[in-house]
C-alpha cells in the first residue's frame, strides 16, 4: 500500500482528499501541524507529496525544495495559484506536477496514479548500466551524466528526457513524444513544463561542457545533436 502525505491548510479540501484517495487503497496521512513538517516528513517517508503553496509558517516551495533534498518521491503541487511562473517554479524546485485549483478529484487521481508508476510501477528506471554516446555517459543508477572529466546530477524527468534524447539522436522528437516519456496523461499538462526541464538539460550540458546538443525545431520538437559531442563518430 502507498504512502501519500497531504501538506494543505483548508481542513476541509484536506479531509475531502483524504477520504477519496483512501477508497483506492493508499494509506494517507494528513498534515496537521505545519510548523514541524520536516520532521513528520521523515517520520512517514511518503512514496508521494501533495503539497499546497499558500501556508502557515513555511510556504510550499520552500517545502518543495527541501523535500527534494530528502527524497525522490513525487510531489504533486496543487495551489490557487494559477499563474505561470508559479508553476514553472515548482517544477524548477522538483514538483512532478502541478494543479490549479478549484481541481476535479478524478483529475488528482489520475495523476497520483500515473506519478506512483512513473516512480515505482512498470514505467520506472531500472537501474543496471550506462548509456554512452562516445565521451558522454548517462548513469542510470544514479541519474549522474558525465563528459570528460566534468559530471552533473539530473532529476528524475531529467533523467527520462535525456535518455529519450540519447535513444534517438539525430531524429526530430516531438513535443507529444517528450511529454509521454514523464507524464503519462500528457492532456493534463501545461506545456510550458517542458520547455522548462529541456531548459534545464540544455544548460547542464553547457555545465559539463558540451554546447548546442539539444536544438529546438519550431513548432515541431527537439533534436540531439550527436555532433555536438567531441569524438562522436558518424557512419
Amino acid at each position: 500500500m502507498y504512502k501519500l502525505m497531504i501538506i494543505e491548510d483548508d481542513i476541509k479540501l484536506s479531509l475531502i482528499v483524504r477520504e477519496y484517495l483512501e477508497k483506492y487503497n493508499y494509506a494517507v496521512h494528513e498534515i496537521t501541524d505545519f510548523k514541524n513538517i520536516e520532521e513528520q516528513f521523515e517520520r512517514i517517508n511518503p512514496d508521494l507529496v501533495i503539497l499546497d503553496i499558500n501556508l502557515p509558517y513555511y510556504d510550499g516551495f520552500y517545502l518543495c525544495r527541501v523535500i527534494r533534498k530528502k527524497s525522490n518521491a513525487p510531489i504533486i503541487i496543487v495551489s490557487a495559484r494559477n499563474g505561470e511562473m508559479d508553476q514553472v517554479m515548482g517544477i524548477e524546485l522538483g514538483a512532478d506536477d502541478y494543479i490549479t485549483k478549484p481541481f476535479k478529484l478524478e483529475i488528482l487521481l489520475s495523476k497520483v496514479k500515473a506519478a506512483l508508476r512513473r516512480s515505482y510501477g512498470e514505467y520506472s528506471i531500472k537501474a543496471s548500466n550506462e548509456l554512452r554516446i562516445n565521451k558522454l555517459t548517462l548513469d542510470e543508477s544514479s541519474f549522474k551524466m558525465s563528459y570528460n572529466e566534468s559530471s552533473v546530477e539530473l532529476s528524475k524527468n531529467e533523467y527520462k528526457l535525456v535518455k529519450k534524447f540519447i535513444e534517438n539522436k539525430d531524429k526530430i522528437i516531438t513535443r507529444e513524444e517528450l511529454l509521454e516519456v514523464i507524464w503519462d496523461d500528457s492532456s493534463f499538462v501545461d506545456d510550458n513544463s517542458l520547455t522548462v526541464n529541456v531548459t534545464r538539460i540544455k544548460n547542464k550540458f553547457v555545465e559539463i561542457g558540451i554546447q548546442d546538443v539539444v536544438k529546438t525545431k519550431r513548432g515541431v520538437g527537439y533534436l540531439f545533436n550527436s555532433a555536438a559531442i567531441e569524438g562522436e563518430e558518424h557512419d
